[in-house]
């Protein structure tokens, strides 16, 4: 149920029968959304309306039109499925921190529910909207896990070392967790009065006026997000297994967009891979990698302050990085020529392009990516800064505490270990253009990136 994975993280002293708010930011979905499902238990027993609050930022770290296009068209899907449930999608322009309690002030609201974040910019936005809403409404502020299978929390309460120490953790709680969740029904207390909010348009327009790279071919919103599911799991899911690693293998879900911007719930998608009846292999493999490593991602960047430079690196990598720091370096690029892609590689400037040009970079690809501009740039603070840069601006899934454990892992051993030491890496995990050339055919991956079509 939505209340064992919600806590309650402000104490107001509101009679309960001011409206329920939901203050959408993460998932953003009608359908399987566990902090909407608990906004709706809390108004259907207070016998009070329920609206969801959302405040489109101006900025968003690194995001341009791309992921802002994606997002908005998104939003007018759930807003319509909302709205046919009696549930006022209630939309503002500008920062959260300053339009959620204007909303709550203006509904005299008797409680609000939140997602659970753990981006320090997040984290900041709910912990000042929770604090001017508790004191100027007395509503009691509640935040709830909707994108972990097991709350985050929950799973454990200290920064885990590896894939191997949290594992246990996850699958003890996943039989609690791991279940269907209620639909959500139409709302049977009207609101009133609805306040003054963005319209739609309004939404779409800021988002189009953003500058950086222009839409992708992923199609936005929750119905997109099961479509892209059912042919996965009709399709590829099978060769999930043996392929997984192999980029011109394309057996990849392809789902992180939908994962990321919170349009279908990773519970959803391990259910339906679990009725799907795929080979253990696959099937396995993949909710590793949906559930394991993804909350352990959520894991890192709660528990470390520095997930996003140099300071959450492993001690004994910072210790290795520095001792082959005046190593030469096989080459030095600039910013501007690591995003247009010219490097001596041809192999690393093929997943530049695929990612420029698709928002999208094969998981494989993204280790060898990253490795490479530690071994190209002159120090680890330059090579994490432009690596979250580029990852952040173009890819769908940027911005993602994935992403911040994935740049940690292949540059700062981060959930890994010691490898035996060589040049610049010291015992970093090196990845080499001969070592890719050994797992998969390289050149047709290259050439497919040089014709811009997918594989």
């Amino acid at each position: 149920m939505p209340e064992s994975r919600t806590r309650q993280i402000r104490t107001g002293n509101a009679p309960n029968n001011g409206p329920v708010a939901y203050w959408m930011h993460r998932e953003h979905r009608c359908r399987d959304n566990w902090g909407l499902l608990m906004a709706q238990q809390l108004a259907t027993a207070r016998r009070v309306p329920l609206c969801v609050f959302y405040a489109l930022s101006p900025q968003f770290l690194e995001a341009g039109q791309r992921q802002f296009l994606f997002l908005t068209q998104g939003l007018a899907q759930t807003a319509r499925e909302l709205e046919a449930r009696n549930i006022p999608f209630l939309p503002r322009m500008g920062d959260p921190a300053q339009e959620i309690p204007k909303l709550a002030r203006k509904l005299n609201i008797g409680a609000l529910v939140t997602d659970f974040d753990v981006l320090r910019i997040k984290r900041q936005w709910i912990e000042s909207v929770a604090d001017h809403v508790c004191s100027t409404t007395g509503a009691h502020v509640f935040e709830t896990d909707g994108r972990n299978v097991v709350p985050c929390w929950l799973a454990s309460d200290k920064k885990e070392y590896a894939a191997r120490t949290i594992r246990p953790k996850i699958h003890r709680l996943l039989p609690e967790f791991l279940v269907q969740p209620p639909e959500l029904a139409p709302h049977p207390h009207p609101l009133a009065q609805r306040p003054a909010s963005a319209s739609l348009g309004d939404l779409q327009h800021a988002a189009s006026s953003h500058s950086g790279p222009p839409p992708c071919d992923f199609p936005s919103g929750e119905q997109a997000a099961h479509e892209a599911l059912e042919q996965f799991k009709r399709t590829r899911l099978n060769q999930y297994g043996k392929g997984r690693n192999v980029p011109t293998n394309p057996v990849t879900s392809r789902l992180s967009p939908y994962l990321h911007f919170g349009q279908i719930h990773a519970g959803r998608v391990a259910l339906r891979v679990l009725e799907s009846g795929a080979d253990r292999e696959s099937s396995d493999a993949y909710l590793e990698e949906l559930i394991v490593r993804r909350e352990l991602a959520d894991n890192f960047c709660l528990h470390e302050p520095d997930y996003d430079n140099t300071g959450c690196f492993a001690p004994w990598a910072s210790q290795t990085l520095e001792a082959h720091l005046n190593d030469p370096r096989p080459a030095l690029y600039t910013s501007e020529e690591f995003e247009r892609a010219q490097t001596h590689d041809p192999l690393w400037n093929a997943a530049q392009r695929e990612m420029v040009r698709t928002g999208h970079m094969h998981g494989y690809m993204r280790m060898y990516w990253a490795k490479k501009i530690l071994e190209w740039s002159e120090t680890p603070e330059q090579a994490m800064a432009e690596a979250i840069r580029l990852n952040d601006r173009y890819q769908m899934d940027g911005r993602d505490s994935n992403g911040y454990a994935g740049i940690a892992w292949s540059m700062g051993g981060v959930h890994d270990r010691g490898w035996p030491e060589r040049a610049v890496f010291g015992k970093i995990r090196s990845m080499t253009f001969n070592g890719a050339k050994s797992k998969f055919r390289v050149q047709e991956y290259i050439d497919a990136q040089e014709r811009g079509s997918l594989l």
